[in-house]
């Protein structure tokens, strides 16, 4: 059995079962594994919005309180 070069991860095609000519696969059958996207990462990266997040829930937050500070006084008729 040759040994497999890392730059070339694609099988042999005349060696893989269930390949017809010219590389296609039938219907029906699974095409061999291949190379990944995401097989050299050796880590994953968590999203994280930092203090960003925590702007915009106080700016929300004085929004709302705004908003709400406005109805009582235009319910307790201090404007007009």
């Amino acid at each position: 059995m040759p040994a497999q070069n890392p730059s070339e991860p694609d099988p042999d095609p005349d060696r893989t079962p269930g390949l017809e000519q010219g590389g296609s696969v039938p219907p029906g059958e699974t095409p061999p594994e291949s190379a990944s996207a995401t097989g050299a990462v050796s880590h994953t990266n968590r999203a994280s919005a930092g203090p960003a997040k925590w702007v915009w829930l106080a700016v929300i937050v004085v929004v709302v309180v705004l908003v709400a500070g406005f109805f009582v006084f235009l319910a307790l008729g201090m404007v007009s």
